[in-house]
């Protein structure tokens, strides 16, 4: 009984660490996920490491190729613009339902996640990895708070994995590029810091929070379409760098492959 707890705590440990890795694309799209360094790089044995990898591969953040092994997810404009639009049709319902049902406990959790996220700097204002990690986390939380009225199990599991997988695109595919194209100061890399800046102001949450704690529907649903527009609104302006998307700004949003 000890064993098979040890062993189901050593996956779990396996699994969360290569799961905050690929989430923050600490772990590159497309790179290749060797046993041998993942074992020396996380410290886990091989059967931790595959079974974690298979959970992974379920939720499609790893893929299995045969007879190669595994490597993370790829990412790319055509999956982002189907994300956006998944998010669409899953989250406007879920906004409308908990703005419908959501009491007084609904209204003092999403003013709470509210304050955290505007208690965080901006990759603009700050491009750090602990800093870009914050506030992934608090921008999380307020979505999460935001929706958290609603009953559908189901839609909700279905947004959660929608949320994952735009993160990694918005950091590969938008973030990191944007902070690499203003470290070189690149012609136009105004215009993408600009977007950028915008995505992660604290303004257009305070909006949505406001419409949402005033039960404007109406209001709220816009706000949100808008909302939804902004991570692929981005990647737009940031297209023109992507012949340095593989090389990590030293500093910023460091990079680790397992294909060494």
């Amino acid at each position: 009984m000890q064993d098979d707890e040890d062993h189901s705590t050593k996956t779990e440990a396996a699994y969360r660490l290569l799961r905050r890795d690929i989430l923050t694309t600490r772990l590159l799209p497309g790179a290749p996920l060797k046993l041998s360094t993942l074992r020396q790089t996380y410290g886990v044995g091989w059967t931790p490491l595959r079974e974690a990898l298979s959970r992974l591969e379920a939720e499609r953040l790893v893929t299995a190729i045969s007879n190669r092994g595994f490597t993370v997810a790829p990412v790319s404009r055509q999956e982002l613009e189907d994300l956006a639009r998944a998010r669409m049709v899953v989250e406007l319902p879920l906004l409308l339902e908990s703005i419908d049902k959501g009491g007084s406990d609904w209204e003092d959790a999403l003013v709470t996640a509210h304050y955290r996220l505007s208690r965080c700097k901006t990759a603009v204002e700050d491009p750090s990895d602990e800093a870009v990690d914050a506030w992934d986390e608090k921008h999380e939380a307020f979505h999460a708070a935001l929706l958290s009225a609603a009953d559908s199990s189901w839609l909700l599991r279905f947004r959660a994995t929608i949320s994952d997988q735009l993160r990694r695109h918005h950091r590969f595919l938008g973030l990191a590029p944007t902070l690499r194209a203003a470290a070189g100061q690149k012609d136009g890399f105004e215009e993408a810091m600009a977007a950028l800046q915008e995505a992660q102001s604290i303004g257009p949450h305070t909006a949505l929070m406001e419409a949402a704690l005033d039960r404007d529907l109406e209001r709220a649903k816009a706000l949100m379409i808008d909302h939804i527009g902004y991570t692929l609104h981005v990647y737009v302006h940031t297209e023109d760098y992507s012949g340095s998307r593989h090389a990590a700004r030293p500093g910023s949003l460091r990079s680790r492959s397992a294909a060494e």
